[in-house]
């Protein structure tokens, strides 16, 4: 028992290592060795990102004759449900086993995304909602920890942000690809539903694959004879004791503020599209809904591709930068600038700039994704990595629920770029409070 307390003591290397030098220490870029596993977890992003439906989630919701502040209320639900099976999902994944987690994670999105395809209301729309917060909670944190188990065991724990960095350019690549393949889906079916339901195929893939991962990457209960109850106390007691590090919450903060910011605000960019293309005359022989399918399709598609740039070489790029600490602290205040940009671009009815400057969004998103993720993983004991990176999602998904429904009732009762507006004005207000040190 005294060994057990002394893993636990704040003073562990373990805890303190990181989070007090992100400010002074260089981020290292070296090369590592792209083996089969290294191309089983790009594939897995790759099929993850497959999400047709994406492009057009709110144009879906807008067709079925939702308002903003029910479309808030939707994403509000979906970021309330991840935030509240968060923790849990974490101790099954430390507790249970990651395989079995992962796989529990891609039959509740497939069960959602039939839903979605069947729904034609609030209510059900909502449980389709739902079903996807189970997916997001049981696979968010787990597979990150998976990839940072498999670099401590290769030793190259030191190339967290490029290794991450080159696995999410893959779910970016995929997400361009998706961007396409959905435009096409809808030019054939003429609805927006069909897009759903032929998302199952890919996350068909991802459950069969990770189910091929190697054995040791579902942590230590292989070889754990301790009762579950017992190891989820011993879990629960590591977390506890690791979350009482003021910057370490500071950390949690800054990451989950733009990222809340950013789950609420990306999907608008569908109709401030259309806005955009109204202003053009092109493709006249095709319908107004063929025409926004491919204009959606195409603006994704730049989108992803270049987001995908952005993550292969968010190694170099932080490096450049020189830390991790001043990387996510810059990046957060370009980000709510940006947004209050977009507010007001809405506001002078200059749509074109608008969706322009969503691009810039989506750029930082996903170079603060592997820096604030390795930060992270770089503060919290290993034995509890899959809990901690699930705490870390769990309020990214609190902030994107008041983000979301606030948005949502401002868009209605005054106005889309007001709502930007308040969101990134928000965020500026509270960047001296969550500016990493």
């Amino acid at each position: 028992m005294a060994f057990f307390m002394q893993n636990l003591s704040l003073h562990n290397p373990i805890h303190n290592h990181l989070l007090p030098s992100l400010k002074n220490s260089k981020y290292q870029f070296t090369l590592f060795r792209k083996d089969i596993q290294y191309y089983k977890f790009c594939l897995y992003g790759f099929f993850k990102n497959l999400k047709f439906f994406e492009p057009f989630l709110i144009l879906f919701f807008l067709e079925k004759g939702l308002t903003y502040t029910q479309i808030g209320s939707l994403y509000a639900i979906r970021e309330i449900g991840i935030n509240l099976l968060e923790t849990p999902t974490g101790f099954m994944a430390d507790a249970l086993g990651r395989k079995r987690t992962m796989i529990s994670s891609f039959t509740s999105y497939i069960l959602s995304f039939i839903v979605f395809y069947l729904a034609d209301g609030f209510w059900l729309l909502a449980f389709a909602m739902i079903c996807f917060s189970f997916g997001e909670a049981f696979r968010t944190g787990t597979h990150k920890a998976m990839i940072f188990d498999y670099l401590k065991r290769n030793q190259w724990e030191d190339q967290k942000v490029a290794y991450y960095g080159h696995t999410r350019s893959w779910s970016q690549m995929g997400s361009a690809l998706s961007s396409l393949l959905a435009a096409l889906i809808v030019l054939i079916s003429g609805n927006y539903q069909m897009v759903f339901l032929i998302s199952t195929v890919p996350y068909l893939a991802d459950l069969v694959l990770v189910s091929t991962y190697p054995s040791y990457l579902d942590g230590d209960i292989k070889n754990n004879s301790k009762p579950v109850k017992e190891k989820l106390t011993e879990v629960w007691q590591m977390i506890r004791l690791s979350f009482k590090q003021t910057r370490l919450f500071r950390l949690f903060g800054n990451l989950a503020v733009y990222e809340g910011l950013f789950k609420a605000s990306k999907d608008y960019l569908q109709p401030m599209a259309v806005l955009a293309l109204l202003s053009y005359s092109f493709f006249p022989q095709v319908s107004e809904e063929q025409k926004t399918a491919i204009a959606i399709g195409l603006i994704y598609f730049a989108i992803y591709s270049l987001t995908a740039i952005t993550t292969r070489n968010s190694g170099r790029i932080v490096k450049k930068i020189g830390t991790l600490g001043r990387t996510i602290n810059i990046s957060l205040a370009i980000g709510a600038i940006s947004t209050i940009a977009i507010g007001f671009m809405v506001n002078h009815q200059i749509p074109v700039l608008a969706v322009s400057i969503f691009l810039l969004l989506f750029i930082i998103e996903n170079l603060r994704k592997p820096a604030g993720i390795s930060a992270v993983a770089d503060t919290i004991n290993p034995q509890i990595l899959a809990t901690g990176l699930s705490a870390q999602s769990q309020f990214d998904s609190l902030f994107a629920a008041v983000f979301a429904f606030t948005i949502g009732v401002i868009a209605d009762h005054i106005g889309l770029g007001t709502a930007f507006i308040t969101a990134g004005g928000l965020v500026l207000v509270l960047f001296p409070i969550l500016r990493v040190k």
